[in-house]
């Protein structure tokens, strides 16, 4: 089945955990800083400071094809050039992924912010955003956004990602911590260890299902495409 938005069996992570339960989509568009006809867009607000550009997933796999990226700002463009049709055909796609799923009881999954870090909290359809319009899909992202307000959505889980290495970004590790978010961490070589900073490690790279971790979990990624040489701190090398 083909959308013209979502992606499904297209990231070598989430087909780890497809299967007869549940199934993942995921939007992919280019990251951070967009030129649209003359205007500057950033997809990525926090990149900057979590100093993340250049080890960024979004060179990761197939996105190292230049076709993929291609497609992904194509989607960006379509994106910032007309919000309104763009989420027409969001929720078509949605609509239409949900209800293969259904037909084979399945859970529906979605990533929206495949390679980007957009608050689709804040983008309404007729009064409601994407996850109000589908209580049956379990959405979930990564974000280097450690305030979004999405508490009140029960099908949207968020795990933050870490970065140290800018002190001004790496002090909201605390704070996201108490608030019961988990915490996707980036190392150079696989992690061993059982825990980090005194917090229970999961594998992040067994599967890309984040809303099944137990809660103020350290989720131990290994680094991918250009993330592999990143010497800002991005990448952890050892236990910090």
């Amino acid at each position: 089945m083909t959308y013209k938005l979502l992606g499904v069996g297209t990231n070598a992570k989430t087909i780890k955990g497809d299967s007869d339960e549940y199934l993942t989509a995921i939007l992919y568009m280019t990251p951070y800083k967009v030129m649209v006809d003359g205007k500057l867009f950033n997809s990525c607000s926090m990149a900057a400071i979590a100093s993340c550009i250049d080890g960024c997933l979004n060179t990761a796999g197939r996105g190292a094809f230049n076709n993929v990226q291609t497609a992904r700002q194509r989607k960006a463009e379509w994106f910032y050039r007309d919000r309104d049709s763009f989420m027409d055909q969001l929720v078509i796609d949605v609509a239409k992924f949900a209800n293969y799923c259904r037909k084979r009881d399945i859970q529906p999954c979605i990533r929206l912010n495949g390679t980007t870090d957009i608050r689709w909290e804040l983008i309404l359809i007729d009064g409601k955003n994407i996850f109000e319009w589908f209580p049956s899909v379990q959405w979930y992202d990564y974000t280097k956004i450690p305030n979004r307000k999405v508490s009140h959505l029960s099908n949207y889980h968020l795990t933050w990602s870490y970065s140290g290495a800018n002190p001004k970004y790496e002090k909201y590790f605390d704070d996201v911590i108490s608030n019961g978010m988990s915490v996707a961490v980036v190392f150079r070589k696989p992690y061993q260890s059982k825990s980090w900073r005194g917090y229970k490690v999961v594998d992040g790279d067994k599967d890309d299902l984040r809303f099944l971790d137990p809660k103020q979990s350290i989720v131990a990624l290994y680094a991918k495409g250009k993330a592999k040489k990143d010497m800002t701190g991005f990448v952890i090398d050892i236990a910090a």
